[in-house]
Parts: structure tokens; sequence; C-alpha cells
């Protein structure tokens, strides 16, 4: 049986995102078992073309990898006619129009998100999918970690019984710049660039909301730029005009109709004192599970503890060691790779992919509606989106 081979065109392939957890982690890894297994059987292949606006960056990259194609011309590998794919992970201010063009070419699309800078723009991408019939996917990575897989599961089993609440932390320190390199570009955290702690990562925290729990009814946040000064890849000093911190509640409709409170905080301020750089823990009334990327803990309402509270004696409750480990209960690829597969053999079949542009969608409202709350101090209500 003859492999057909995909050809995909993967714009911003230097950055950070583009190149360790697209290239490397994911496309090159199903090149090299041999393409992507479809559901009779047979296989579909990947060829990858590189693209990045520094000729020297992205040649060196494609000879780092044996990769034999890389382009300087993304607007030609658009219009490639055996371009199958186009992949973006370029600063956000750009990918609308890449997006745009993309489709408009009859070009399938996978995408970091946001997908756009506004709600506005975010919409009109999921009505040109809907006009173009391609298949269109958008990076929702978390939901196929091994501990969001087994926090999904426990919820999909009743085990939490009425969930209660979720609480999510996530944030590390980025160094400023000026003494130690920053492990972020300088971008995020420009305001006029796309950056944003808000506009990234409350994205992030729609996706993993519905796809946890339930669909966000309302937000009410903070949001900050603790970090007002910062030195770029240059070393240059630059102000920092977008915000570095977001704290959030947000009320979901939960898998029964019931409310849920989530609140979860976001800092590139903050020093890390967890086990992993995210956790979300969900509360129930007949058990809680603490989730992170990797791994998950739970606690049934039988073998929850009955602490007392009394601070003039020092806590000798082990609580750590009363939480039991959720098994895997299988294999969990790199969850970037899983969602590259599913997304493949969606396009083999001329199909829809569950996270699509309207899911992105989703995301810019909520990162609109969060920053909307924060200044003007209010709750901030999300409509329901039709195309």
């Amino acid at each position: 049986m003859a492999t057909r081979t995909l050809r995909i065109g993967m714009n911003g392939i230097t950055g950070r995102m583009g190149y360790r957890q697209h290239l490397v982690r994911s496309i090159l890894p199903i090149v090299e078992q041999g393409g992507v297994t479809l559901a009779d059987g047979s296989k579909v292949q990947v060829e990858p073309i590189l693209i990045g606006r520094r000729p020297d960056a992205v040649e060196e990259i494609a000879q780092r990898h044996g990769v034999e194609h890389w382009t300087t011309d993304l607007d030609g590998t658009i219009a490639d006619p055996s371009v199958d794919i186009i992949f973006d992970a370029s600063m956000t201010s750009l990918r609308a129009g890449t997006l745009t063009a993309a489709m408009k070419a009859g070009k399938h699309i996978f995408t970091e998100k946001p997908t756009a800078e506004t709600l506005e723009e975010a919409i009109e991408l999921a009505r040109l999918r809907q006009e173009t019939g391609v298949t269109a996917g958008v990076v929702h990575d978390k939901l196929y970690l091994p501990g969001l897989v087994k926090l999904r599961r426990l919820v999909d089993e009743g085990f939490f019984g009425r969930i209660l609440s979720l609480r999510g932390e996530f944030g590390y320190w980025v160094f400023e710049g000026d003494i130690q390199a920053a492990q972020r570009p300088s971008w995020n955290y420009r305001k006029e660039d796309g950056g944003g702690m808000t506009t990234d990562m409350f994205c992030h925290w729609n996706y993993v909301l519905e796809g946890i729990l339930g669909s966000v009814k309302s937000v009410v946040a903070k949001t900050v730029t603790h970090i007002p000064t910062r030195w770029d890849e240059k070393g240059e000093e630059y102000p920092a005009t977008a915000d570095d911190a977001a704290y959030g509640i947000f009320e979901i409709a939960g898998p029964n109709g019931e409310e849920i409170i989530a609140q979860i905080n976001s800092s590139w301020a903050v020093r890390v004192y967890r086990d992993e750089l995210v956790e979300f823990q969900v509360d129930g009334t007949h058990g809680s599970a603490v989730a992170g990327l990797r791994t998950c803990v739970a606690q049934q309402r039988g073998h929850t503890p009955k602490p007392v509270w009394n601070p003039d004696l020092p806590v000798t409750e082990p609580f750590r060691d009363q939480w039991m480990e959720v098994p895997a209960n299988g294999e969990l690829d790199n969850g970037f790779k899983l969602q590259w597969e599913e997304f493949i053999r969606d396009v083999v079949a001329g199909r829809e992919h569950r996270y699509d542009l309207l899911s992105a969608a989703r995301g810019v409202q909520l990162a609109e509606a969060g920053l909307e709350s924060s200044a003007e101090g209010r709750r901030v209500e999300l409509e329901p989106i039709a195309l």
C-alpha cells in the first residue's frame, strides 16, 4: 500500500515553541516513525518545509536536523500547490493574516494561539474556515498531557461527586534580561506586538476549563505589569507595556449543569514552590485531585483526614502523603505530537478537527473579557459565539 505524503509549511520555526515543541518533538519524530497510522492500517508521511524571516537561522536549523526544504518566502509557500498544510507559530500580531491567506489558498491550517488579536478577527477566521471547508486545528496541547488526561478521566468517572471548584497556579520567574538573559522573547512584554499574560494564557485556560469541566460563563480578572522595565535580545532596555501577571476568577457550567468556581493565578513574576510549573486542584463533594502536566494525585472522601486548626502547635499531619497517584493506564506520548497526529488523520479523512478556530475564538473572547474586567473593575459575562 502506497504511503501518501503531506507537505507542511512550518512558519515561525526559529521561535521557542515552533522549534522545540512542533519541529523537534512532533514533526521530526513523526517522520522518523514512518508517518501517522490511519484507521485502515495505512500510513501518511509528512514532509516539513521550514519557514522563517532570518535565512541564516532557518538554514542552520534545516542542516542541523537534515530537513531538505527551507525558505524565507511565506507567501510563496502558501501559493505553492504542492503544499498541503500551513502551520503558524509566529508573532500573534501576524497570525490572522497568515491564516487568512492560507485558507483562501485552500490550505489546511494548524496553528498556535491566540489565533488573532481581537475577537472579531478570530470569529472571521472561523467563518472563513467554514466557507473554505479546509481542516483547521488550533494547539490545545495541555489537554493531551498525562496529568490532565488523568484529571479528565476522574471527571468522566464521576469521582468528584458534585464538583465545587478548581484552583490553578501557573508561572515562573522570567529574568528581566539585564544580568541574566530572559527565557521568553521580548515581544511577549510589549502590548503593541501582541504580548501580555492575559492574551497569551487566557486562551489556554479557556480550553483547559472547557476540556476538563465545562464552558466559561463569566470572568473577574486583575491584570498587572509587575516588572515595568526589561531588556531585549540585544541587551537594550525597553518599557514593558503588556501585563506580566493575571489573576482570574471564572464561573463554569459544569458537566451536570452545576456552577463551578475556578481561580487561576498566572504570573511571569513568581518563584516556583510547587511540583510543576502549572498545577490544577479540583475539589468535589466525594473527592479531590491535583494535576500537573504529567502527574495527578487524588484523595477520596473516605480517605480524607480531619485536620483541626491549632496555630499553637506545629503541624505534624503528613498532608502530601495522604494522596494517591492516579495511574496512566496506558502509554501517553508527547501532547504536541499526539495532537499533530490526530490533526493529520482529520486532514486525510476530510473532517473537522475537534479543537478548531471556533474553540480558539472562545479563547480570544475570554482574554478580551479578562482585560475588560480588569480595566473596568467588574464581572464580565461571556455570550455564546455564533457564526
